[in-house]
C-alpha cells in the first residue's frame, strides 16, 4: 500500500497542532469572558469550540493554499486570469478590516467637510454688504475709476482701470451711480466718455452718459454731491471728504496712504477694488 506523500503528512501534523493550540486559546478566552473557570467548562462547550476551530482552520488553509501546479498552455489564458482573480479576491478578503474602516472614515470626513464648507460670497453680495444697502452713490473718476490722477492727463487720454468693470457693474445693478470729475477743456470730457464707452460701462454696466458729470473746480464737485444727496460718496481729495462729512451718510476716501478719520462715517482704502475685497 502506497504511503501518503510527505507534504500531506506534514500538513496533517501541522493541522493537529494548530487545532490544539487554538482550542486551548479559545477555551481560555471564553472562560475569561464569561468568568467561568477552565475546569467547569461543559464538555459540550469544549466540543463546540473545537469544532469552530476546525472550521476556521480549514477555511484559512483552503484560502491560503496555493493553486495546484498546472502545465503551461499558451493557447488557454483563461485559467491564469481566473486564478489571478481568485488570488486578488483572497487578498482583498484577508485585508485587515481597519484598513477599510479607516479609508471609509476618511471619505466620510472629506464629504462632511465639503458639505459644510463655508460658501464664498459673490462680488454682488460683498458690494451690497459694504455699501450697507445704499441706493445712491457718487464717485470721482480720477484715481478711482481712471488710471490717470490729474486733470492735465485727461487732455491727452483717459484709461479705465481693467479691474473696475466688474465692480461698477455690481454697483449699478442696485445703486443709482453718478460719476464726476474736474476737467480743463471739452477735449478732456470727450476722452473720458470715450474711455468709459470702450470699456463697456455704458452698454453692460448699466450707466448712462447723462450720469457722468463734469465741472471746472473742486468746489463744483462738492456742489454736485450735496445736490444729489447720495448715501455714499467716493473721493481721493481729503479736503472734499472733510467738507462733506457733515452732509453725507457714508464716504470712502481712496488713498495709498491710510488716513485716520475721527468720524466713523468716513472709511479709508488704497483702492475701490480692495475696499470690496
Amino acid at each position: 500500500m502506497a504511503e501518503p506523500p510527505s507534504h500531506l503528512s506534514s500538513f496533517k501534523d501541522e493541522l493537529i497542532q494548530l487545532i490544539k493550540r487554538l482550542g486551548t486559546y479559545l477555551a481560555l478566552k471564553m472562560s475569561n469572558l464569561f468568568s467561568i473557570s477552565l475546569q467547569k467548562l461543559d464538555p459540550r462547550s469544549v466540543g463546540a469550540i473545537a469544532g469552530l476551530a476546525v472550521a476556521i482552520i480549514f477555511t484559512y488553509r483552503f484560502t491560503r493554499s496555493p493553486a495546484p501546479p498546472t502545465r503551461r498552455q499558451p493557447k488557454r489564458q483563461a485559467p491564469t486570469t481566473s486564478s489571478t482573480a481568485i488570488s486578488t479576491q483572497s487578498n482583498i478578503t484577508l485585508m485587515p478590516s481597519g484598513v477599510y474602516s479607516s479609508s471609509e472614515d476618511l471619505r466620510a470626513q472629506n464629504t462632511f467637510d465639503e458639505f459644510f464648507q463655508p460658501v464664498k460670497p459673490t462680488l454682488g453680495q460683498i458690494v451690497r454688504q459694504k455699501l450697507n444697502e445704499g441706493r445712491k452713490v457718487t464717485c470721482r473718476l480720477l484715481g478711482v475709476i481712471l488710471e490717470e490722477s490729474s486733470p492735465e492727463e485727461l487732455q491727452t487720454k483717459a484709461t479705465v482701470r481693467p479691474s473696475m468693470f466688474d465692480v461698477l457693474l455690481e454697483i449699478t445693478k442696485f445703486c443709482d451711480l453718478y460719476l464726476m470729475e474736474r476737467v480743463i477743456d471739452d477735449e478732456s470730457e470727450k476722452n473720458v466718455l470715450l474711455a468709459l464707452e470702450n470699456a463697456g460701462i455704458f452698454t453692460s454696466g448699466g450707466l448712462v452718459k447723462d450720469k457722468v458729470l463734469f465741472c471746472s473746480t473742486e468746489n463744483g464737485r462738492t456742489s454736485f454731491v450735496r445736490q444729489l444727496e447720495p448715501d455714499w460718496h467716493i473721493d481721493t481729495n481729503p479736503e472734499i471728504v472733510s467738507q462733506l462729512a457733515r452732509f453725507i451718510k457714508y464716504q470712502l476716501h481712496v488713498s495709498p496712504v491710510k488716513t485716520e478719520w475721527t468720524t466713523g462715517k468716513v472709511l479709508s482704502s488704497p483702492s475701490l477694488e480692495k475696499f470690496f475685497g
